[in-house]
């Protein structure tokens, strides 16, 4: 009797032990989730803002202790998925350019949109943009700059409110109404030349014709003298995964709309052949 009860005892001991260290385990894995979360956190608030930040900036806005924002900007910065400029302002590093540079080129239509992309910069003579959508906000995929000497602030990476580009509105124009609407009513935003609309059920109704048109023309809207003329991508199923658009000064849509318009139109077109995706 006493040999079991020292067995019993022995096997209690061992499933107390191997119960702590599944535990001791679970916790481990927990930290390094919270780790990781804190991470992207840190690396999403740069990239939502688009501006380089102070870490107490960054801790304020994703609501985390100060010094361990420091020591995750820290292990950041040294791994290059973060860089610290001259003032010690924290931005986003080069390692994390390279991961989107391979995750585009493994992409089958980001090289077919990007090849069509440079050919419209050549036939039209002006600068051309991809961009697809990020959640409220329209996001620039890929450019090739025009010839001439005309300046377009939005570069690769700026992302804008859906409200103030033609791509915008295209972007959306595939939803239900209702979609399209809470999308306004959450990201509309006032633009730099107050000439873009806010009012949500407006801007849904003219991204629903603009779907259906395959054209969306934009002048002055988000920046001064500057226009957009985009037209739809369009998978099989009917949905709008990106844009491709002409960006010029607005002199010149008023010039030559119809000219540019078919020049984009046609593009679109022609992304959408070899993508497989004409029949929707």
């Amino acid at each position: 009797m006493r040999e079991c009860a020292v067995d019993l005892k022995r096997s209690s001991d061992e499933l107390s032990d191997e119960t702590s260290a599944v535990e001791c385990e679970g916790k481990a894995r927990r930290s390094r989730v919270s780790g990781i979360d804190r991470a992207l956190q840190v690396i999403d608030y740069l990239y939502e803002t688009g501006a380089p930040a102070g870490a107490y900036a960054i801790a304020k806005a994703i609501k985390a202790p100060l010094s361990t924002v420091y020591v995750i900007i820290d292990d950041l910065v040294e791994k290059n998925l973060l860089a610290r400029n001259a003032d010690g302002m924290i931005w986003l590093g080069a390692r994390l350019y390279h991961y989107g540079l391979a995750y585009a080129r493994s992409l089958d239509f980001m090289s077919v949109a990007m090849h069509e992309m440079h050919d419209l910069c050549r036939e039209a003579g002006e600068t051309v943009q991809v961009c697809g959508r990020d959640a409220e906000h329209m996001l620039v995929l890929a450019m090739a700059d025009g010839p001439s000497h005309f300046q377009v602030a939005s570069r690769v990476g700026t992302r804008v409110p859906l409200n103030w580009t033609a791509s915008g509105r295209l972007l959306v124009g595939h939803l239900p109404e209702a979609e399209r609407i809470e999308l306004f009513k959450r990201g509309a935003r006032i633009s730099p030349t107050g000439r873009a609309k806010i009012d949500a059920a407006t801007l849904s109704d003219a991204a629903k014709k603009a779907f259906e048109d395959r054209l969306s023309i934009q002048a002055g809207e988000s920046d001064y003298s500057v226009a957009c003329i985009a037209s739809p991508i369009v998978d099989g199923k009917g949905d709008c995964v990106a844009t491709i658009s002409i960006v010029l000064p607005e002199q010149k849509v008023l010039a030559d709309k119809t000219g540019y318009a078919d020049r984009v139109k046609a593009s679109a077109a022609r992304i959408e052949k070899l993508m497989g995706w004409r029949n929707h």
